[in-house]
């Protein structure tokens, strides 16, 4: 009932699409062609090579329980021309991971990795390796993250993009403002096409939704909080706090529902214009319904069954059984809460996908241009970094070569004496 409760007020959005004042949201407005264009990263130095002449040195050196070096495989990927060369690269990705110097891949290779998955149609490959980042050891940097979502944004691909923010949460990387506006707007639009979730997906959208909303100030912000709070609440409900934070960076601290309405409470006492979008104080309002009318029913099955003898109770942890004792205060709370809001103008009528969008037309450009300049210096870096790695190779493999002809040299001198 939660579930069709989020469409009811998701799907508001068409409607008010029809006004001329949000008539901007029909128009994809991301990430700039400057700030996702390659020329920049394909300027750098070429280091050409045969992939398979590379393959087969890098096979040769596991056989020998030698390590490969992260240049080789730095190397291997930077010279990928296909989408089978792009499969071919996920398999020597993993190889290395699993290998002595796993703690070696270096971040430029991390970054080539996804552009080539994105050049080479081979999206759902870096999709994967950054969501199995244990087995891969693929740690994108906000820059990298940044592409990859709008590149699903841009197919309208908005669960696809979720499921990158989830890694971008995961990895509490939301400190650009670029990739909290795309986050945003990846989640606000994927909750508009009214998704059955489940609730590994609730939480999920849950915990982006809160600490990306925790970034931003005013309306968005204060939404998004209350819509995770309220999702992550429902999971609360229904599985106990340990289902909610457990490999997540949130709080363990019981209480989800009780933080939403701290957000409602915060915005009905503040003096200025924060306001909260109507969707979330409706989702929230029927999840308090439906949970409400559930606690009930499941107490009427109960005292129905209380004379039933050796009928085994499930066990409930005390801390969330008091967190669902709370249920009624909360039902409460929150229409006492709800009354302020509307009677102070603290309740937005526009959805939080159009407030989103708009944040899009007027702060995405300008935040673009920070970005690029730190990622030029980034690449910069990176590849002295590379070059240095090069000229060690080189010199070692001299070193190498000339110990080989000493040993050499000497061998034949003991022949001849």
């Amino acid at each position: 009932m939660a579930a069709y409760t989020l469409k009811r007020c998701l799907g508001a959005v068409k409607v008010i699409q029809k006004c001329g004042n949000h008539s901007f949201i029909a128009r994809r407005c991301l990430l700039s062609t400057p700030y996702t264009d390659t020329k920049l990263w394909d300027a750098r130095e070429k280091d050409h090579q045969n992939l398979a002449l590379l393959a087969a040195l890098m096979d040769r050196t596991y056989d020998r329980n030698f390590p490969v070096s992260s240049l080789s495989i730095s190397r291997f990927v930077d010279n990928i021309s296909s989408r089978e060369e792009v499969e071919q690269a996920e398999y020597y990705l993993y190889k290395f991971r699993h290998s002595p110097n796993c703690w070696y891949l270096r971040d430029w290779t991390v970054h080539s990795w996804v552009r080539q998955c994105l050049r080479y149609g081979a999206r759902d490959k870096a999709l994967h390796t950054v969501k199995n980042k244990v087995q891969y050891g693929m740690f994108p940097d906000v820059f990298t993250f940044n592409i990859l979502i709008d590149s699903f944004i841009k197919d309208e691909d908005f669960k696809g993009a979720c499921s990158v923010v989830e890694e971008v949460m995961l990895q509490e990387s939301f400190d650009l403002p670029t990739t909290q506006i795309l986050s945003l707007y990846a989640l606000s639009n994927y909750l508009a096409t009214k998704p059955e979730l489940s609730m590994s997906e609730e939480r999920a959208l849950g915990a982006s939704l809160l600490i990306s909303g925790l970034k931003q100030d005013g309306s968005i912000g204060l939404s998004a909080q209350l819509l995770g709070c309220a999702l992550l609440g429902k999971v609360e409900m229904a599985a106990g706090i340990h289902a909610v934070f457990r490999g997540m960076p949130l709080m363990w601290t019981p209480g989800y529902l009780g933080r939403a309405l701290a957000v409602m409470e915060r915005v009905a006492a503040a003096p200025g214009d924060g306001k909260l979008s109507k969707d979330a104080v409706d989702y929230l309002a029927g999840l308090l319904q439906d949970l409400s009318s559930a606690s009930d029913s499941s107490s009427g099955e109960d005292d129905e069954s209380g004379g039933e003898e050796g009928k085994k109770e499930e066990e409930v942890d005390e801390d969330d059984q008091a967190e669902r004792d709370k249920l009624p205060l909360y039902a409460s709370r929150f229409k006492d809460l709800s009354g302020q809001l509307q009677s102070r103008g603290k309740v937005d009528p526009s959805p939080l996908q159009v407030l989103v969008s708009s944040l899009v037309q007027q702060s995405l450009a300008s935040a673009e241009g920070p970005d690029m300049e730190q990622y030029q210096r980034k690449v910069g870096e990176w590849e002295a970094e590379r070059q240095q790695l090069i000229r060690r190779e080189k010199e070692m493999r001299e070193r190498a070569e000339e110990d080989r002809r000493a040993h050499q040299a000497a061998k034949a001198a003991a022949k001849q004496g």
